[in-house]
């Protein structure tokens, strides 16, 4: 586990933590679709200034397109949606809980469809964290049940994003921000407005800096971390987010505290422990590829030249030679191969 992709995701945990209480103070002011077109919008504004660094060919472009437009549609356009109407049914810290529900769809998906190694340990920290949601509990009125419905969607929407965007190494994570950003933004903003209206001045500035910060910050901030971790042990990571939420909940906006929810955080923090330390070794195989990530060339994959050598990280299109050989990894960008036994896995 590199330290880098822990951190990203980690911050990428608090301040996507922290949107979910602000978002649901803005629910009652306007449409989810409005709302959700505006998370996304201040996530495009949010990663303008970082777009210009590193331009994808029109190859890359071509290549990535599919996966690119999966998540767009499902990750910026359906799971927002979802999730701003589920805010209006949930108080700000059970809806925060609910969102443990990503971790659980972005596990089983890695595994079951997307084939990423998992190991023992990252299904013991996925089983304490959903534990840790269910410790927690919430009322079963009908008006909640609708809503932990709608979240429940909306992460299996981010289930499948957080997948696709984890393999998606031919654009930059700014750019696969933004593009959702702009497009699934635009569009849902458009039919918000023409299904209810325009909202007030202040909660359309409350919202563009919540999707900023907690949209446009995080998902940048996740992407780049998942390619270091992949996508299930990422996910592990960033499943903190709802227990931030929570946290937020109960000191900003006075919702109540209750053991049971402390005793769900104890859990929780057990789980992600579980994850830090996962990783396996064993001989494998690097198969020729081209792509476009972040690299330096001390990790024994990166050996290609420059004409003026690079120093410390960078980011440019790079090929890597076919390569067998063995050491302790985790499922990143350059470790998604086919496991045929288990002996090495942990």
């Amino acid at each position: 586990m590199t330290r880098r992709g822990v951190l990203r995701c980690s911050l990428a945990a608090v301040l996507f933590g922290i949107s979910a209480p602000a978002a649901s103070r803005l629910a009652g002011d306007m449409s989810a679709f409005t709302l959700a077109g505006l998370l996304y919008l201040g996530a495009a504004l949010a990663v303008l200034p970082f777009i210009g660094r590193v331009r994808p060919t029109r190859a890359a472009v071509r290549r990535g397109a599919p996966r690119l437009a999966a998540a767009v549609v499902l990750g910026g356009a359906v799971g927002p949606v979802l999730l701003a109407a589920g805010l209006s049914h949930a108080p700000a810290a059970s809806a925060s809980l609910l969102l443990n529900l990503e971790l659980v769809f972005t596990t089983l998906l890695a595994y079951f469809i997307f084939r990423e190694h998992i190991g023992p340990r990252v299904v013991a920290g996925t089983v304490m964290v959903v534990i840790a949601g269910v410790v927690l509990g919430w009322s079963g009125s009908a008006d909640l049940r609708w809503g932990a419905l709608l979240i429940a969607g909306a992460c299996f929407c981010w289930g499948v994003d957080n997948c696709v965007t984890a393999n998606l190494d031919e654009l930059a994570p700014a750019h696969i921000t933004l593009v959702k950003g702009v497009v699934a933004g635009t569009a849902n903003l458009a039919i918000g407005l023409a299904l209810g209206g325009a909202p007030a001045g202040w909660p359309i500035l409350g919202a563009l800096l919540v999707g900023a910060f907690g949209y446009g910050a995080s998902i940048t901030l996740w992407v780049a971390g998942a390619r270091d971790l992949g996508a299930a042990r990422g996910q592990l990571v960033f499943a903190t987010a709802p227990f931030v939420g929570a946290f937020v909940a109960w000191t900003v906006f006075a919702d109540p505290v209750s053991g049971r929810q402390l005793v769900s955080l104890l859990i929780a923090a057990v789980g992600v422990s579980f994850v830090l330390r996962s990783g396996h070794a064993h001989e494998h195989e690097h198969p020729e590829v081209e792509h476009d990530h972040e690299h330096v060339h001390d990790d024994g994959h990166h050996a290609h030249s420059h004409g003026d050598e690079a120093a410390g990280r960078h980011q440019h299109a790079h090929r890597h030679e076919a390569l067998v050989h063995a050491h302790p990894h985790v499922p990143d960008l350059h470790h998604r191969h086919e496991h045929a036994s288990v002996k090495a896995q942990s």
